[in-house]
């Protein structure tokens, strides 16, 4: 790390540096959380892959949203980019009933106040995407909101634009389901840390911290889901990128 970069904070996964005033350094690690809890074992590559698909998708939506990136460097985890205020919320939007959402979903029939149809199963697709968005925690669990809660958070960059930063569209943000195995009535083979959290199910863990070690093969699993996450999306080979971060910017 250079001895210019000052650490300024932490999150689940990443490191948060300051180069300047108008520049921070965002380092991915390798570190995995299930259910808001950072599990004490690391998934390798991970962090790269992280990076990696960001920088992909911001390369190629810059021109409908602004996003925070200005470059990324040759260990392939790290992102300098612009000093922003933050949305304290994730914006998420949903195509299909999943996850949270279809826990909502049961148990009122509505998710972060969009009223639903009755009888859709578990992962089925929905009439239109609807937008989700949840608390961005610094501790503890995020917290699904409505629309109208989310609009009474602001946070603008310099010029009172809103720009897109953190990540976007990575396996810790999204869900990945293989589109020839899909059927909704359950869960879905994925692309994501939904092969920990399955594991994680099945040990009796209250969800609480300290997490669960994960055993060799849950690590390998995980991260080859990852790595592949990356080549499916990307049409790249994670190696090439390993060796030279800036092939996903092309």
């Amino acid at each position: 790390m250079p001895e210019a970069a000052l650490h300024v904070g932490s999150g689940k996964v990443r490191e948060l540096y300051s180069l300047d005033d108008e520049r921070l350094l965002l380092v991915a690690s390798d570190r995995i959380s299930t259910f808001d809890v950072v599990l004490p074992t690391d998934i390798p590559d991970k962090g790269r892959v992280l990076t990696a698909l960001s920088g992909f998708w911001f390369a190629r939506t810059h021109e409908i949203c602004a996003n925070h990136l200005l470059n990324l460097r040759s260990d392939g985890r790290s992102t300098e980019c612009r000093r922003l205020e933050m949305l304290p919320i994730e914006c998420v939007v949903r195509g299909y009933l999943a996850g949270s959402g279809w826990k909502d979903y049961t148990a009122t029939g509505a998710v972060c106040g969009h009223a639903l149809p009755t009888g859709l199963a578990e992962s089925a697709e929905l009439p239109e995407p609807i937008f989700t968005p949840a608390t961005k925690a610094t501790s503890g669990h995020d917290e699904n909101i409505d629309r109208e809660e989310a609009a009474a958070l602001v946070g603008l960059d310099e010029e009172g634009r809103l720009v897109l930063g953190d990540e976007a569209l990575t396996p810790d943000s999204s869900r990945f389901w293989p589109a020839d195995e899909y059927a909704p009535g359950g869960s879905q083979p994925s692309f994501d840390k939904q092969f920990v959290r399955d594991y994680c199910e099945t040990l009796g863990w209250d969800k609480t911290a300290p997490g669960p070690e994960l055993p060799d093969g849950v690590v390998s699993g995980t991260r080859a889901r990852y790595v592949e996450a990356f080549e499916r999306l990307t049409g790249m080979v994670f190696a090439d990128y390993v060796a030279d971060p800036q092939v996903v910017l092309r």
